[in-house]
């Protein structure tokens, strides 16, 4: 066995296909030689996944990646990463090389990433394929934040249901939340300043929750947060985080003492319940904690 492992060590390092490991709060935790120098990583490195586009991007390393604001990218880029058991996807390298890339995500949130070097198939068929790629894209993705839509935060709340074992215990919750007095924000500042405070709320919740959670705008200034395989206390948690996280952002450099909140209802799966159920349960306690008094959660009916 000893002598198997070691083998089966060397040819990870000797290959030339890509192999990367990266935990649940997508930290790199394994990369070969191939990975590691495709993206400019030393041996002792374990970067968490965001880190390393920066780096690479400021570096001209890595991914090409052309877009006007990078950090948007990030957020977009995120709130679709390790959400599902396994993705594939083509992306390339600014060396010139082009990947097909592999995300394959157990259900406690490690993803194991694998990529292989296809510049040698045809450019016309890489060009339909991108298209492809960009509309799917397109269709998952709210315009104006970069973040998940509606339709995409949908059909991960049914997949969450569905992957819930016959007759076992379930797992699993579901959080709405609804940025405080956004029409006095709209009215007093302007309707662009309120899609500048739609697009820092999105950039703001994103670093606190796990990348196997789903973050995404469901409508206006809703927005929504799945926790597959979660508790409800873990899930209190983390919208804990994310309303102190909000309620100390200063994002107006015109108004730096403006601020703002956020509400959240939160609600755990039961046996049995639809996809309309538990998002009707958080949906009210959304409701109940605006109420309240706002900038606070509430727990579904239990």
């Amino acid at each position: 066995m000893d002598d198997l492992q070691a083998r089966l060590a060397s040819l990870r390092d000797e290959t030339a296909v890509f192999i990367a490991l990266y935990d649940q709060r997508d930290r790199l935790r394994y990369a070969n030689r191939a990975f590691r120098a495709a993206f400019a990583l030393d041996e002792a490195e374990t970067p968490l996944w965001a880190d390393l586009m920066r780096r690479n991007h400021a570096l001209g390393r890595g991914t090409v990646i052309s877009v006007p604001d990078f950090e948007a990218w990030v957020v977009s880029a995120q709130s679709r990463r390790g959400k599902m058991p396994f993705r594939a996807f083509e992306t390339d390298l600014v060396d010139g090389r082009w990947l097909w890339m592999t995300e394959s995500v157990d259900r406690s949130g490690w993803m194991l990433c694998i990529a292989n070097d296809i510049t040698h198939l045809r450019a016309d068929e890489r060009t339909l394929r991108q298209d492809r790629d960009f509309a799917l894209k397109a269709s998952q993705t709210d315009e104006l934040t970069g973040i998940s839509n509606r339709r995409y935060m949908m059909a991960q709340l049914e997949a969450m249901i569905r992957s819930q074992p016959a007759g076992g215990p379930v797992s699993g919750c579901i959080s709405i939340l609804d940025i405080d007095f956004f029409k006095g924000i709209n009215d007093l500042y302007g309707h662009q300043t309120g899609d500048e405070i739609l697009l820092d709320f999105a950039r703001r919740v994103h670093p606190v929750v796990r990348r196997h959670d789903c973050f995404g705008r469901i409508g206006g200034e809703e927005f929504m947060l799945i926790f597959p395989q979660t508790t409800l206390t873990e899930g209190e948690w983390i919208i804990d985080q994310v309303l102190e996280t909000v309620r100390t952002a200063r994002p107006l450099l015109s108004a730096p003492l403006f601020s703002y909140t956020c509400s959240a209802g939160i609600a755990a799966l039961r046996p049995g319940e639809t996809a309309k159920e538990i998002y009707s349960r958080a949906d009210a306690a959304l409701y109940d904690a605006k109420h309240s008094g706002r900038d606070r959660m509430a727990v579904g009916a239990r």
